[in-house]
């Protein structure tokens, strides 16, 4: 795997020529900036710019304004390799907040694990219905804390969307939730996203998180993604580089939250 092609080939596809991804959300290109707008409770920020230290500044401004005038907090999406270099402290200059750093991980998904089995007691079942979301949801307040349960609104709009797809999975013991993961299909790219994957504090190290890996991982190689990528957190990192998965870089997200009142 070539990884300065497929990074550029990542930026291309599913940042500078991001397509709408519900029926409840649009891309814009507006400057050097390409926005996703999606419903209040969606994910709305920038997934791409092409700036430089004379443009960042008014183009920062410029999106501060558009969503503060929607009233919504809203994210932009940084990679170690975006310009201009001091991107991040231009945006804690203007009143972002930084999240926690992710390391972009991608691997071929023809050279991953498509089998395997999760540890004795545990069955893995497909979300395919709203029951089957809400059971993600506790297993996302469990593992992440409450107000992190926002997995069930993405899960909903894929499934509104595309009824065929599988776009989750969660673990489960007897019939207890403890663990659940997000696949997310981009269709028209070479890539298919892994996201959210969390486990209960009890079941943590015991190899359920590597059986939902492969879980989305098989499908979709049978969708025809030729890539897997995922935002992995120092936790994810060591298990998705041991079955495969290769660093391109960091990112981080830098949340703006409308003021108090709005």
């Amino acid at each position: 795997m070539e990884l300065a092609k497929v990074r550029d080939l990542f930026d291309r596809q599913l940042r500078r020529d991001a397509r709408p991804d519900d029926p409840g959300t649009r891309v814009e290109r507006v400057g050097g900036v390409v926005r996703r707008v999606g419903p209040e409770k969606g994910w709305n920020g920038v997934l791409w710019s092409d700036l430089d230290a004379d443009t960042a500044d008014a183009a920062i401004a410029e999106q501060v304004r558009f969503f503060g005038g929607l009233g919504r907090a809203f994210e932009w999406k940084t990679y170690g390799h975006d310009l201009p270099v001091d991107l991040p402290e231009r945006l804690a200059a203007a009143g972002f907040e930084a999240e926690e750093p992710e390391t972009l991980l991608v691997a071929e998904t023809a050279a991953l694990p498509h089998d395997t089995p999760p540890p004795a007691g545990i069955r893995l079942l497909p979300v395919t219905d709203d029951a089957h979301v809400e059971l993600a949801e506790r297993v996302h307040e469990r593992a992440f804390g409450p107000g992190r349960a926002a997995v069930g609104h993405q899960l909903r709009a894929q499934l509104a969307q595309d009824p065929d797809t599988v776009p989750a999975v969660v673990a489960l013991h007897g019939e207890e939730p403890v663990s659940a993961a997000r696949l997310e299909l981009h269709p028209g790219t070479a890539f298919a996203s892994l996201w959210g994957g969390g486990t209960v504090p009890e079941w943590r190290g015991r190899g359920v998180y590597r059986s939902l890996v492969a879980f989305r991982v098989r499908i979709a190689a049978q969708r025809g993604f030729s890539y897997v990528q995922v935002d992995a957190s120092p936790y994810s990192r060591p298990i998705l580089e041991r079955l495969g998965f290769t660093a391109l870089g960091t990112t981080t997200p830098y949340v703006w939250e409308p003021p108090a009142g709005r």
